[in-house]
């Protein structure tokens, strides 16, 4: 099988800088895929990339060295594995409250006798190699997200689901459970609390954590123990580069950040 950056920055102790894929474009795909990313997720929850764009935009993305990641739109066994026989090396899975949800989507990654993923030698097969069946299990990543107060309630449970690799934070719907405006809240005492508590359980049962977030919060996250870290997705580059050209063409000075990813 070829490497796998994202496991190898874990493995050693160091964060994973990722991007994230919300425009259904192989062009877009390339572009991010030659940056000096550790891994790059396909988004066909919440971007406009279905699983027909997603297939060829996991295609290009082996152009460059990232490991390749898909976010499914649910905890649903079909995504799942056609996403995984597509070519993802990781799955990020939102939504996952419980531990019966974080024990569905282990199965659903995983061939037996670890889990109940259907085997046929599709494009990933040709892609990693011949023995890509006898590496599966250990090389792809199960990533449940934990984006509400009742996972972070249950949050030990899902932690402690043999097979879980790493949970991502999504601090846009944690807030939201929290009755706080979408996006890093941080410096609000429900929303630090919640990130702290999620951020000692991953210590406690060796799983990385992982959140979404924005480039100049990056180092804050590393500071506080984050080991999977996408700092910013096609889209808020694109916005972001245009919108400072335009000041710069106006004479103006580019703007300020805020803690916003979208």
């Amino acid at each position: 099988m070829r490497s796998n950056p994202m496991r190898e920055r874990w493995a050693a102790g160091e964060p994973a800088l990722g991007g994230w894929l919300g425009i259904p474009s192989t062009a877009s795909a390339e572009i991010v895929a030659r940056c000096d990313l550790d891994y790059v997720c396909v988004d066909i929850q919440h971007g406009l990339v279905d699983y027909s764009d997603a297939w060829p935009m996991l295609q290009t993305i082996n152009i460059g060295s990232a490991t390749p990641l898909v976010r499914v739109p649910w905890n649903e066994p079909g995504i799942i594995g056609k996403s995984l026989d597509a070519g993802a090396r990781g799955i990020i899975i939102p939504m996952v409250n419980n531990r019966a949800e974080a024990e569905a989507a282990v199965q659903a990654c995983r061939y037996a006798p670890d889990g109940s993923r259907s085997y046929a030698g599709t494009r990933v097969v040709r892609q990693e190699g011949a023995d890509y069946f006898a590496n599966a299990n250990t090389d792809v990543a199960v990533i449940p997200m934990v984006e509400t107060m009742e996972a972070v309630a249950d949050l030990d449970d899902i932690l402690s689901v043999p097979g879980v690799d790493a949970v991502y934070v999504g601090p846009s719907d944690l807030s939201v459970s929290l009755g706080l405006h979408p996006g890093n809240n941080d410096g609000e005492p429900s929303f630090d609390a919640a990130v702290a508590q999620i951020l000692e359980g991953c210590a406690r049962h060796n799983v990385t954590a992982g959140c979404h977030t924005v480039s100049e919060l990056t180092q804050r996250r590393i500071e506080q123990g984050f080991r999977m870290i996408t700092v910013t997705s096609d889209t808020v580059a694109l916005t972001r580069a245009l919108d400072d050209e335009l000041r710069r063409a106006r004479g103006e000075e580019p703007a300020i950040r805020s803690s916003s990813m979208y």
